[in-house]
């Protein structure tokens, strides 16, 4: 979800949302709200960026790094 929250803070920043099943359950905003097309660009968009600068990581924090990943997918597909 954090790549979900930090897209859509992007597109409309402060708005008020949820999201359930990769569809908006709630939408409080005066703004439209992005369709989730819009979402899941901006979230490659932001990985391509990431993706394009060149970090070098010690190897503790790769493994810190990849347990948070996988809990992250873990409970995506647990939603889907």
């Amino acid at each position: 979800m954090l790549g979900v929250e930090v897209a859509i803070n992007l597109l409309r920043p402060g708005a008020t949302w949820e999201v359930c099943n990769n569809q908006f359950a709630k939408w409080d905003d005066p703004r439209p709200c992005p369709s989730w097309e819009e979402v899941m660009d901006t979230m490659q968009k932001i990985k391509d960026f990431e993706d394009s600068i060149n970090t070098i990581w010690l190897p503790e924090q790769l493994k810190v790094l990849n347990r948070q990943r996988q809990t992250i997918e873990d409970a995506f597909n647990a939603d889907t």
